[in-house]
């Protein structure tokens, strides 16, 4: 029986790689203050469209429902959180939320991208300010450390600051600029040829296109930059020098501004940031930055918004390919026995040991002994139910990295387990 193109089912291996990230991610936001919550997996489609336009049909999974309207699975948590948080009139500023779950989208599968994923999700909504979008930045670094990442780049931007040099460079008015912002975005992800072929074709000037995707090369420390460029003509450059001291001061390491970093989506406002995993080929592991153009469409120009999302098996990618160890380092315990007799005494142990917080597995279909031994050679330890020293209140507990055992008392294994197991 086939799947639907572009989804799959999510094995146990993968399945306990994404929890863990959750866990991570919990930890983290609780660290941050983040309330976590969970928006509605299925919005109206008129909502989406506020955020992405009539275009976003294309992406998404939509459909007519029983009471004829036409609804939408998720395709990002920012609208359902945005969506939330301006109905929230007595919310108290700034609020801060987070999630993390499954979403749809009606994309292309490619390599570590399928049409059902999982992202993670924080979001701060109010006055805007540096330190806000400085403080999503912060999470994601601190999130990337507890997962122990290596090789985490942070690139960030100001959306004002390219539109600006932009519309020096080609002297025209906004339809333009949204052109060559997407010219922007794809040369980091295409050949700089290539993409002048694309423009040329459209009627664009090709010197200024040159002169546009030069300046979206340069990238580096405040003073790198300064040495390259004439900074005092750019527009909000001193807004990025105070995220990126704040940032510095925060103990955030591996920041580069990134003239090249303008994010696809057309509702970005200000601030923008990708996060790289530089060994990787897949591309941003984490894209955000302010977006208050949002909650003034959703009626709230009270309300400034500034978040990040990142995609689940991406960072699992990433956790594979530096090969961090995210399933323990087999500390679960095995009780095996040695025959038939002996197996619900080994079943009551494990039970017991399971209420006791220890992971605890053991045979439910009768092998012999040999074959359970086989099935526990992953374990540190195996519990040896024996009818001999079951007789006189003992276990048999086997170090199975050096093969030494040693008899103990049942009951001082299932009291005190940790100091019995040396877990």
């Amino acid at each position: 029986m086939d799947l639907p193109r572009g989804m799959r089912d999510i094995e146990p291996k993968e399945s306990s790689t994404i929890e863990y990230i959750r866990q991570k991610f919990i930890e983290t936001s609780n660290l941050f203050g983040f309330q976590f919550m969970e928006p509605s997996p299925i919005e109206l489609v008129s909502v989406i469209e506020t955020k992405s336009g009539p275009s976003i049909r294309n992406e998404i999974y939509y459909f007519t429902d029983k009471g004829d309207r036409e609804v939408a699975l998720r395709f990002d948590f920012t609208i359902g959180i945005t969506r939330y948080a301006v109905s929230q009139k007595s919310m108290k500023l700034p609020a801060k939320f987070s999630t993390f779950g499954g979403v749809w989208r009606y994309d292309e599968p490619q390599k570590g991208r399928y049409r059902f994923f999982h992202q993670w999700d924080v979001e701060i909504y109010g006055e805007p300010n540096i330190e806000s979008d400085a403080e999503i930045i912060d999470f994601t670094s601190k999130f990337f450390t507890n997962l122990k990442l290596e090789n985490i780049v942070v690139d960030i931007c100001d959306r004002e600051l390219i539109e600006s040099y932009i519309k020096d460079i080609f002297k025209s008015d906004s339809n333009i600029v949204s052109d060559i912002l997407r010219a922007v975005d794809k040369s980091q992800k295409k050949r700089k040829q290539e993409i002048i072929k694309e423009y040329q074709e459209k009627g664009y000037s090709v010197s200024n296109l040159e002169k546009v995707l030069e300046f979206a090369q340069i990238k580096g420390t405040p003073q790198e930059i300064e040495k390259k460029i004439d900074v005092h003509k750019l527009t909000n450059w001193n807004k990025v020098l105070q995220l990126f001291e704040s940032l510095e001061n925060r103990g955030v390491r591996d920041i580069r501004i990134n003239f090249g970093i303008v994010r696809g989506l057309d509702y970005y406002s200000g601030i923008v940031f990708e996060v790289f995993d530089s060994s990787s080929d897949l591309g941003a592991l984490v894209g955000g930055g302010r977006y208050d153009t949002l909650t003034k469409a959703f009626g709230r120009s009270d309300l400034g918004a500034t978040g990040a999302a990142g995609g689940v098996e991406r960072i699992a990618h990433s956790l594979e390919l530096q090969k961090i160890n995210i399933h323990g380092d087999g500390s679960h315990v095995w009780v095996v026995s040695v025959n038939e007799d002996m197996k619900k005494v080994a079943i009551s142990i494990a039970s017991q040991l399971r209420l006791k917080g220890i992971a605890t597995e053991v045979d439910l279909t009768g092998k012999s002994l040999r074959k359970q031994m086989e099935m526990a050679s992953s374990s540190k330890h195996v519990i040896i139910a024996a009818p001999k020293e079951y007789a006189d209140n003992l276990v048999i507990i086997r170090n199975m990295e050096d093969g030494s055992e040693k008899q103990v008392k049942i009951e001082s294994v299932l009291s005190n387990p940790r100091s019995s197991l040396q877990l």
